[in-house]
């Protein structure tokens, strides 16, 4: 793995752990989609990366990349190329939204740490995928 993918999987790992613990210990579920939603953009910078050699920074670019990179990777299920979309929702709602049930819930937040029914977080399958699944990411 290249030093710089590296780096962009720590920096999700450390916001993964921010989102865990903003929503199990301080139930901030705000803050708590906010990291959920910086994991999972550090994780794709990383794909990125690690695949093209580029750093992107503005957001829509690396969805829209990610999205190019992995359209017909069997590996990427169409749920989990939304997962970025879908949890800059959240990112959006805790940040720019002002209208009174403008709010992120420990549900939603919730659900994008976690996959329906299951008990590994969503994000652990998406860095996996992320490294290319050779075990480069350890938790």
């Amino acid at each position: 793995m290249k030093a710089e993918s590296a780096a962009f999987l720590r920096k999700a790992r450390e916001f993964l752990t921010k989102a865990r613990n903003q929503l199990d210990v301080m139930r901030y579920s705000d803050e708590a989609g906010r990291a959920a939603y910086l994991a999972g953009l550090h994780a794709a910078r990383a794909l990125i990366f690690e695949r093209s050699g580029l750093v992107i920074k503005r957001h829509r670019g690396v969805q829209r990349e990610l999205g190019w990179l992995t359209k017909d990777d069997p590996r990427f299920d169409i749920e989990l190329r939304a997962f970025l979309g879908r949890t800059y929702d959240l990112k959006a709602i805790a940040d720019y939204e002002t209208d009174p049930g403008a709010e992120v819930t420990v549900e939603q937040a919730s659900r994008r740490l976690r996959p329906p029914g299951g008990s590994s977080p969503r994000l652990k399958s998406y860095w996996r995928q992320a490294a290319g699944n050779r075990g480069l990411v350890k938790y």
